[in-house]
């Protein structure tokens, strides 16, 4: 069997969790243009997904996403001049800067956060609420073992 053929009946990890990945990004970008956010991309996410409605740090939001500072700093960037975004000095540290989402951004998180729950309702009901329960927390597990290989090394 060629490997083109084995990675689309019998996809690896990687290949799977990209699939799933692009999936759910697919769908939740293309609810959000629909409902007013037409301007996003899944890069975004970097940012968007991790973003405190209080603001965060740049720091904070390169951590939490996996992503490198310079790749939030970009997308931050990016959001800012979209309007979902401002940076605002950091209260607690004068010297650092929060990342704080506009109303516009503060929208987009709602809806956002309203398409992933529907869509994630629509998988249990699909599959049966223990067993999406039970694939959940082992995708948890495997995303932190795959994500401290560093740390092993």
């Amino acid at each position: 069997m060629r490997r083109s053929e084995r990675k689309s009946t019998d996809p690896d990890l990687g290949v799977s969790a990209g699939r799933l990945l692009f999936a759910v990004q697919g769908e939740l970008f293309a609810r959000l243009a629909e409902q007013g956010h037409p301007d996003l991309r899944p890069q975004h996410g970097a940012v968007l997904a991790y973003l405190d409605p209080e603001g965060s740090r740049a720091t904070d939001l390169a951590q939490r996403s996996g992503q490198h500072k310079q790749v939030v700093g970009k997308v931050v960037d990016e959001l800012e001049a979209l309007g979902y975004v401002e940076r605002r000095p950091d209260p607690a540290d004068r010297r650092a800067k929060l990342v704080v989402p506009t109303e516009r951004g503060l929208d987009q998180m709602a809806r956002s956060d309203a398409v992933v729950e529907a869509l994630e309702r629509r998988h249990a009901e699909a599959v049966g609420e223990e067993t999406y329960a039970e694939f959940r927390r082992v995708l948890r597990e495997v995303t932190e073992l795959q994500r401290a290989w560093r740390e092993r090394v």
